[in-house]
């Protein structure tokens, strides 16, 4: 198996209006082409496209179907917003996807620590007065 990734930037318009305009010929075309697996994950930068073919040769054949290559030549950015490359989102170089890390088991904030009370003079009712008291 292997992922292959589509990235999409922002540029003259929204990466999510080039989205809702080829999403499904894109989706469509994987799919006939043999993917077992795609994923869109929108970022605050444009949007990923995620696509798991069993080999290189259905990718191949993927990214050489016209609706492939009029989407990619439409992207918001045409000169710095398409990367395309082999592996994941994120560029992990990993050939599966990463997987979220464990929330660390103590939490992320600090205990508070507790102030001991303060110090007070008290009298102490089990004495008696000096002998000398002005009563």
């Amino acid at each position: 198996m292997e992922i292959w990734t589509i990235e999409i930037l922002d540029g003259r318009f929204s990466a999510d209006v080039w989205s809702a305009s080829h999403r499904e010929h894109l989706v469509e075309a994987a799919v006939t082409h043999g993917a077992k697996d795609w994923r869109w994950v929108r970022r605050d930068w444009g949007l990923v496209l995620e696509v798991e073919f069993d080999d290189v040769d259905d990718w191949l054949r993927f990214r050489a179907t016209p609706a492939v290559a009029a989407a990619l030549d439409a992207v918001p950015d045409p000169v710095n917003g398409l990367f395309i490359y082999l592996g994941p989102g994120g560029s992990s170089g990993e050939r599966s996807r990463r997987r979220p890390k464990p929330r660390p088991a103590a939490g992320a904030a600090e205990r508070p620590i507790p102030t001991p009370p303060p110090l007070r003079a008290t009298p102490t009712p089990h004495l008696r007065p000096p002998a000398n008291a002005v009563a």
